[in-house]
């Protein structure tokens, strides 16, 4: 199935064609094509074992696909690792959200990639300027963490979450692919998520939403597409379908 927007859309953020991938005798994605278009959210349905997980794993560089192709922003590109995939604009942040947990927030959003100043010709990391830029960017998407002096760990996990996200805004993501981003919240935590994922929107990021919670699902997307062993097996505007029909569409009834 091709797009779902009307002719006056943007052209797509990110296009999957016909992408197929194995592992060994078990074929976990078999010719699935997705559209992403700008301020949208795309929401992965489907039980485990539907090729969600190795969908996005192609999409952010961590796998190679046996066929089909990936297009950004209207050209075709080759990802051989995560980094690739970032250079391109395209962030994943995975359940575990992969933060050190004995750093601080600015540190955090600069891993990997801190900046570093010279003192007397000898190289320093500049702690000062990550913190101030993590400041300016949480506070750009209205995140409020009191202390960003204190080691992760102490923080919530709604506010890790916010972290997480906020390293992917700093780096320019267009593409944000977010792995049951509300897993293991609390009411109030989930709801401060849902407000991170509508003010992306309204930046014009596109985001990939994958979550086993349905009710999060349609709170969040504006398509739903299912996948059921390794196929696309539908594609829904939300605001068209009900849990019924996708529930149906995941286990096959």
């Amino acid at each position: 199935m091709g797009s779902m927007a009307d002719a006056s859309a943007p052209d797509p953020l990110l296009r999957v064609e016909n992408v197929s991938k194995r592992f060994g005798g078990v074929h976990a994605l078999k010719e699935v094509s997705l559209t992403l278009y700008p301020g949208e959210v795309l929401a992965l349905a489907g039980d485990n074992g539907a090729g969600k997980s190795t969908l996005i794993k192609i999409i952010s560089g961590v796998h190679h696909a046996d066929g089909g192709s990936l297009w950004y922003a209207g050209k075709e590109i080759k990802l051989d690792n995560p980094h690739q995939a970032r250079a391109h604009g395209i962030e994943t942040i995975y359940q575990d959200l992969a933060l050190a947990d004995n750093l601080d927030v600015g540190a955090n959003v600069f891993l990997g990639r801190e900046p570093v100043r010279r003192i007397f010709g000898f190289p320093f990391v500049d702690r000062r300027r990550m913190r101030v830029e993590a400041e300016t960017t949480l506070r750009g998407l209205e995140i409020q963490i009191n202390r960003l002096d204190v080691p992760i760990r102490s923080l919530s996990g709604g506010q890790r979450q916010s972290v997480a996200i906020g390293r992917a805004i700093h780096w320019k993501a267009r593409v944000l692919i977010m792995d049951e981003p509300t897993a293991a919240l609390g009411v109030p935590e989930q709801r401060k998520v849902m407000e991170l994922i509508a003010n992306l929107k309204e930046s014009g990021v596109g985001i990939i939403f994958i979550s086993h919670n349905l009710i999060d699902i349609f709170q969040a997307s504006d398509r739903i597409m299912v996948l059921r062993r390794g196929s696309k097996v539908g594609e829904r505007r939300t605001s068209e379908t009900n849990s019924d029909e996708i529930v149906r569409l995941m286990v096959g009834g």
